[in-house]
């Protein structure tokens, strides 16, 4: 159960996301290995869990409950930002997204954004995804839907999120604290060798370059280090 947790403001958006998935899967950290853009690469299926293109705009797949790993006859869901980011707006890419069969995925749920907008798509496995363009202030996403409390992760971390500078950010998604459910980073160890793999923060300023951080491990041990794109 990845995180997403996003702030939009009229000077920009910022995002910081925790990977979680099987310590045995394997992956490759942030690079430009498709032209124009820059993310982690999913060594099994060869698609990325979240990337950012060179007009600015970041794209992200999340499962959504009890959908983990691949499907026969289903297509990755880690081609969804790749097919998103063809496209030079947040807008324009939920549109393309937006327009596609469900039915080809496991059900996903998407965060697009860029500078101005930010946006949730999610697949329910059947018909076309839905979309909802997400409001200004502090959005998280899980496995379910937008800033669900009845989500214990969500119940439990939304509030600190809000309550915090988004400088602050890198440091909460490191919190291992809590009860199973409500873990934001998830030790493998702990979990039949399910956790928290990676981390990202991007900045999305309306004036300037993004920014882009990546822990390639859990960020309560390894550092955000700059992404070179």
């Amino acid at each position: 159960m990845c995180s997403i947790i996003l702030r939009l403001t009229p000077e920009g958006c910022f995002i910081a996301a925790n990977r979680d998935e099987m310590a045995t899967r394997a992956w490759e950290p942030p690079g430009e290995y498709w032209p124009g853009i820059c993310g982690g690469r999913d060594t099994l299926a060869g698609g990325t869990w979240l990337a950012l293109s060179h007009a600015g705009v970041m794209a992200t797949v999340l499962n959504r409950t009890g959908t983990l790993g691949p499907a026969p006859g289903k297509r990755s869901r880690g081609e969804l930002p790749l097919l998103a980011l063809r496209e030079t707006s947040a807008e324009a890419a939920t549109t393309a997204i937006a327009k596609l069969d469900a039915g080809n995925y496991r059900p996903f749920n998407m965060v697009l954004a860029d500078a101005r907008s930010a946006w949730f798509v999610r697949g329910l496995g059947a018909g076309q995804p839905e979309a909802t363009p997400l409001p200004e202030g502090v959005s998280m996403i899980t496995s379910g839907e937008v800033n669900d409390p009845s989500l214990p992760r969500i119940a439990r971390h939304l509030p600190r999120f809000t309550a915090a500078r988004s400088a602050e950010w890198g440091a909460l998604l490191a919190d291992s604290s809590g009860e199973r459910m409500e873990k934001l980073n998830i030790p493998a160890a702990e979990n039949r060798g399910f956790g928290t793999v990676c981390a990202s923060l991007l900045t999305l300023p309306r004036g300037g370059a993004p920014a882009h951080l990546f822990a390639a491990g859990p960020p309560s041990t390894a550092p955000f280090l700059p992404v070179r794109c």
